[in-house]
């Protein structure tokens, strides 16, 4: 900012001037008076699952210069692609999953209709379910009325890829659009699905050949369709963080251009036929991150292959994680879904899927797919995330997380390189178990409450949420033997879904509830803090608590105990009225019939005591509490 000048209208000599400039050595004062002499690095200093360190802060010297200065839609590409925004910005690219043709394209057209500009078919295969496509009048009932050139369609038919493809190359000519302007996306992605359930069909030397003889012949016929997908989101569905979710999409990009040079397909040809799938999360900045940094990858990958202009024509799609949805109180989800679309948005993706709000319990109605399709459509027409290219471009903290997750994960490419290949590593179980160290830490820290997840491990939300749905039907199995330990998928939230469904089935078995009794003690400003946390921590395990204003003394809180016919209580209060209070509630609660006896908080030095007093169990943040609430469900009858 400048001060006004009267007669030339504006100054040269900025305000800041007026200003001695800030050092960090003083910044770090004031943090060091405001945290108290604690640990800066402890307190304010956290890492990502890659083991990136996010500072509190950021200036200038943190926001990699280089990086600043690059103008979109020059290489490397980090700030996009394109140098100009095109209509609203990305794809609603809505997904499509029902059993019959037809009224799978009764839901396509419904969605172009209430605003989706691309469809994303799940088609049914070995191993997972979706529409049932088994010729090339399938796929034109499926298709029928989409203007092909104007709405892409993308198929997501694992094992049974190759197929399908082949059903919407011979329906082309018969959906009234010429082949020249069909956009299509083949989806064939033999590494990804071997990677997924171990097995293929046919040999994967075969898989590749029969990909790139497709290529061929849909580069013939539909010039503007690419056939070989990179999907990423397998490797993230089976816990993989960050920056190895984008080795393993170099990876396999890698081998991918080496079957096209070893067929006589120039890298800048065969970049040409291929599409990426990445997953976006629930931590935005993550997202925004790791697609800017999937750029650079992409683009250092073609770059070394002698074909780095080809990456400037990358199609990039970003689907939100079914990784993250939860099946307790799913109306949580879309909350999820906003924080993964605003981040794919932010982060430059060309087409966005958003999941329905109930994917994780079953088939998505109406109401369901209007809701996904909807978050898209207000960030784009009311919200304007997509007028703006690489909006987040230019800040010291984006540019430099950014800047690590390309260099972490181009290590960790680097390491699947050294051992022979996205292939070799497969079938060595390297990758397998560095997603599964990844997936256990991460389940740890949920846990532990280190991670918190919203309606199901905080805040859950008991008794019926009002929401049902018709059940999936079961994927055929993939009976074909395996090559290689195939990469599960799972969600964060099924530990704690798992002790809700036992607490359910124990209900529905004996007609009761599970429940503790809160021995609050003192005046609600005493006891509340911990009150709550209880309440929330209980309930993520299925179990109710009764509760009361307060009580004034142990004898007061054992009273209200045995008349409320509860056979668990749980002391709750201040560390204050804990030294006065608990021991002798602790034994008046005994005497009153309580067969297990719990207290909220941690023990300190008193434990012995309280122990001899009659406290069975002490319940604080920071222990696992999926062990811990399974331990309590056993104490409690809910499960043997």
């Amino acid at each position: 900012m400048t001060a006004a000048n009267p007669a030339q209208g504006v100054s040269a000599t900025p305000l800041a001037s007026d200003f001695e400039a800030a050092t960090r050595e003083q910044w770090l004062a004031l943090v060091d008076k405001a945290i108290k002499g604690a640990d800066f690095e402890k307190k304010l200093v956290t890492r990502t699952a890659d083991g990136i360190r996010v500072e509190p802060i950021y200036v200038r010297s943190n926001g990699v210069p280089e990086l600043q200065a690059a103008i979109p839609g020059q290489a490397p590409f980090t700030r996009g692609a394109a140098s100009t925004v095109r209509g609203l910005g990305w794809e609603i690219r809505q997904r499509i999953s029902a059993l019959d043709p037809a009224r799978a394209n009764t839901q396509i057209l419904a969605e172009l209709e209430g605003g989706s500009n691309g469809i994303l078919v799940d088609v049914e295969a070995p191993g997972q379910t979706g529409c049932r496509i088994k010729s090339a009048a399938d796929m034109t009932t499926l298709l029928s009325g989409m203007r092909l050139d104007l709405a892409p369609v993308e198929l997501n038919a694992g094992l049974g890829a190759p197929d399908a493809a082949r059903h919407l190359l011979a329906s082309l000519s018969g959906l009234g659009i010429p082949a020249q302007s069909a956009q299509v996306l083949f989806g064939l992605d033999p590494i990804g699905s071997l990677a997924r359930w171990g097995a293929l069909p046919v040999s994967l030397e075969q898989a590749l050949a029969d990909a790139i003889a497709l290529a061929r012949e849909a580069a013939a016929k539909a010039p503007l369709s690419r056939t070989v997908r990179v999907d990423a989101t397998i490797y993230h569905e089976a816990g993989a963080t960050e920056a190895y979710e984008l080795a393993a999409l170099g990876a396999t990009l890698i081998a991918y251009l080496r079957a096209f040079e070893a067929a006589g397909v120039s890298p800048s040809d065969a970049l040409k036929q291929i599409s990426f799938a990445v997953s976006a999360d629930t931590d935005l900045f993550a997202t925004v991150a790791k697609l800017r940094a999937a750029r650079r990858l992409i683009w250092r990958i073609a770059d070394a292959s002698g074909a780095g202009d080809a990456a400037a024509n990358l199609h990039i799609a970003a689907r939100a994680s079914f990784r993250v949805m939860a099946q307790r109180d799913p109306w949580t989800n879309m909350l999820r879904s906003t924080l993964c679309c605003a981040g794919a948005v932010l982060g430059g993706a060309d087409a966005i899927t958003v999941l329905p709000f109930t994917a994780a319990l079953g088939e998505a109605d109406d109401f369901a797919r209007r809701c996904a399709r909807n978050i898209q459509i207000v960030l784009q027409e009311e919200s304007w995330l997509g007028r703006v290219l690489d909006p987040m471009g230019g800040s010291w903290y984006i540019e430099s997380l950014t800047d690590e997750v390309a260099k972490t994960a181009w290590g960790l490419l680097q390491e699947i390189e050294s051992k022979g290949g996205i292939l070799a590593a497969l079938e060595q179980g390297f990758v397998q178990d560095k997603i599964a160290a990844d997936a256990s830490a991460r389940a740890k820290a949920i846990a532990t409450g280190r991670s918190d997840l919203t309606g199901v491990s905080a805040f859950p939300l008991l008794g019926d949420d009002g929401v049902t749905v018709a059940p999936r039907e079961a994927a055929s199995p993939v009976t074909w033997k395996q090559a290689v330990r195939p990469l599960a998928p799972h969600r964060l939230a099924e530990p704690f879904e798992a002790l809700r469904d036992a607490a359910d089935a124990y209900t529905k078995r004996s007609g009761k509830t599970p429940v503790v009794f809160l021995a609050s003690l003192g005046q609600v400003i005493d006891h509340t803090a911990r009150s709550t946390w209880i309440k929330n921590y209980l309930a993520a395990g299925g179990i109710s608590v009764l509760t009361t204003d307060g009580y004034a003394s142990a004898e007061e809180a054992a009273k209200a105990f045995a008349a409320s016919g509860a056979t668990t209580a749980c002391i709750c209060s201040s560390d204050a009225l804990y030294a006065e209070h608990a021991e002798a509630t602790a034994k008046a609660l005994k005497t009153a019939g309580a067969k297990l006896v719990l207290m909220a908080g941690r023990p300190g030095d008193k434990e012995a005591a309280l122990k001899a007093a009659g406290v069975d169990q002490f319940l604080f943040s920071g222990a696992d509490a999926v062990q811990t609430l399974t331990g309590l469900q056993q104490k409690l009858g809910v499960t043997s």
